[in-house]
């Protein structure tokens, strides 16, 4: 019973995003507060209090008490928004009961999603803005009632039905259903077997065919976490079966997943949030991410194939791997085409993000109904888009409770101004040093990003960090570029490093060992946000000339990091060889135009006197 309630609420949400996506949103208000209301009940369903234990009834109760709490308080924002908007009312009573209704249940499906740090913090910011005006000295506030902090999450558009809700609601909302209507018509497999096909005879091919099908389905999904959970229960223990050990089997693919958050075109839910952070369009964020992006991904090619070659890895056996006559199959590529077509299309018309969305997911549909005809029956084709509407409303219940209750976090840290005192402390601290106060910012960016989703990570740095490095002159776009690649690999970065525990799970060995090979495969990625700030062609600004040197830069790093890291031999001398990677970072970082240049110079120069070394001794 609880099996078909679920789908039927997830089918509901399914289509409403689909309705909205193709009609037009609803008033702002009204359409969030109805997508929180089908989140919040949909959740409850998912995510049932004391499943499978005695004391359920109870939990049940309290399941239902939540949900009837939710819906009440977003009820009477769809009913009363035109007041709301237009007479910003004082808080009665019961917008006080509804706050703190609406608040509990938002904060006890993130508990049950993600666990106790995230609402934890919510509830801190909100018992700061309470309690803050008894804090002596600079973290101190002059303070605000309970009717006051109602007013400001409840009754208005700054608080739980401010921007990042808006955008859940949305934006996201509407990608997520892509993605999801995309994998279920058979893009998922399709992009294992092209991993597959492309990585599996190459040294190491395992390891790469985990690479490439993270990448293309972080290109969708956009989340570490559930990227690991899919490809991962293939790749993890095909590695295992060809000799590989574990704990590098479930580093390559916890770091692989993560790098699919920062790979256009979708980025996950946090690149929706900086575009409309920062008021540029979605494009702009997309192509500002190509480059580190295909830096991510080929510096955890260039190790895995280094490490490979050391350890002698297998690569995959040519009668597991799919024939390119399937993978090219016309039913295969023609609705991924016809998809990101749809997609590009509306992008180029200059539609809306989520109206973009929607000519993708027709493109997509059509094309699946066409390749598929007398292929599969139309009951079976029927269902597949079922699934995919169920699971992209499951998918949106962790980040519309996740972004809704971000947007009361980021509402308290500007109303008390904290943010601001954090920021002012930091630049303090590195008087006004850019290099500084970025290795301040990284580091702490680490720190609170531990245990928390990318998005909800990123919405909190954001809001403290990234006004400091914007203070020291640093571009806007590429300081929150910065702060949100920190936040992104906090998930594979000790010792709360949430994507790795799920490979080490898969995997069945030690998370520790993983996460230790873990952080050597993403080494180029703790480098990669610093570029950003030395190289504007890292985020295509400058002109052709900017963004060649910034290429280069990156190649040089991509090469000689991973090379340095895993004794890789160009010249058979172990002190010379570390000599020349070593000298090739430092002049690839060097802050002068021919910095990028004399380190290419260098590695090229290395390879060649290897070379000629290796044949002179034929």
């Amino acid at each position: 019973m609880l099996g078909r309630v679920q789908q039927a609420l997830a089918l509901l949400l399914g289509l409403f995003v689909f309705w909205t996506a193709a009609a037009g949103a609803f008033e702002g208000l009204q359409q969030r507060a109805l997508f929180l209301g089908l989140v919040t009940t949909l959740g409850f369903a998912l995510y049932p209090l004391g499943a499978g234990t005695g004391w359920r009834p109870l939990g049940m109760a309290v399941d239902l008490a939540l949900t009837a709490a939710s819906l009440a308080a977003c009820g009477y924002i769809v009913w009363n928004y035109e007041t709301i908007m237009g007479a910003l009312p004082w808080a009665s009573t019961l917008d006080v009961a509804l706050t703190a209704g609406l608040l509990v249940a938002v904060l006890e499906l993130g508990r049950r999603t993600v666990g106790m740090i995230f609402p934890t913090l919510v509830v801190l910011g909100l018992g700061y803005a309470l309690l803050g005006g008894s804090i002596p000295g600079a973290l101190g506030h002059r303070g605000f009632d309970i009717q006051f902090v109602t007013e400001t999450v409840f009754l208005g558009d700054l608080g739980i039905w401010g921007m990042l809700t808006g955008v859940a609601a949305t934006v996201i909302a509407a990608f997520v259903l892509f993605g999801a209507l995309l994998l279920h018509s058979g893009g998922g497999q399709a992009f294992m077997d092209l991993a597959m096909r492309l990585g599996g005879r190459q040294p190491g091919g395992a390891a790469k065919i985990a690479t490439i099908a993270s990448g293309l389905f972080g290109m969708i999904s956009g989340s570490a976490v559930a990227n690991v959970a899919t490809t991962g229960n293939f790749t993890i223990p095909m590695m295992i079966r060809l000799g590989y050990p574990r704990p590098f089997a479930a580093a390559v693919e916890a770091v692989a997943s993560t790098g699919g958050q920062l790979a256009p075109p979708i980025m996950g839910a946090a690149a929706f949030v900086m575009a409309e952070i920062l008021g540029v369009p979605y494009v702009t964020i997309m192509v500002a991410a190509i480059i580190p992006a295909l830096l991510f991904y080929l510096a955890v090619f260039v190790t895995v194939h280094l490490v490979a070659v050391r350890r002698g890895l297998a690569t995959v056996p040519e009668d597991e791997l799919p024939p390119w006559w399937v993978i090219a199959a016309p039913r295969r590529v023609l609705p991924i085409v016809a998809a990101l077509g749809g997609l590009g299309l509306g992008i180029w018309l200059g539609r809306s993000v989520a109206t973009s969305s929607f000519y993708g997911i027709m493109g997509l549909l059509v094309a699946f109904v066409v390749t598929q005809a007398g292929q599969m029956p139309p009951r079976t084709m029927a269902g597949k888009i079922v699934e995919g509407l169920v699971d992209a409303g499951k998918g949106l219940v962790i980040i519309g409770v996740l972004l809704a209750g971000a947007q009361v976090l980021v509402s308290m840290i500007n109303l008390t101004g904290i943010g601001v005192t954090l920021s002012s402390m930091i630049v303090t601290l590195a008087g006004d040093n850019v290099a500084l106060v970025a290795v301040i910012v990284g580091f702490v960016c680490l720190i609170m990003g531990m245990g928390l989703p990318t998005t909800a990570a990123y919405v909190l740095v954001a809001a403290v960090l990234a006004p400091a490095m914007t203070a020291v002159g640093v571009d806007p776009l590429a300081a929150h570029l910065f702060v949100f690649y920190f936040a992104t690999i906090s998930v594979i970065t000790p010792p709360v490093c949430v994507a790795v525990f799920v490979g080490a799970g898969i995997a069945q060995t030690s998370w520790t060992s993983a996460a230790g090979e873990a952080v050597r495969l993403g080494a180029v990625t703790y480098v990669v946000p610093f570029m950003l700030l030395l190289y504007p062609g890292m985020i295509m600004q400058g002109g052709p000339l900017a963004i060649v040197e910034a290429a280069i830069s990156g190649l040089v790093l991509v090469l000689a990091i991973p090379g340095l890291l895993s004794g890789t031999r160009i010249t058979g001398q172990r002190v010379l060889d570390a000599a020349i990677f070593a000298g090739s970072i430092a002049l690839a970082i060097w802050p002068h135009p021919l910095g990028p240049v004399l380190a290419l110079g260098l590695l090229a120069g290395g390879w060649h006197f290897g070379r000629r070394q290796r044949a002179g001794a034929v």
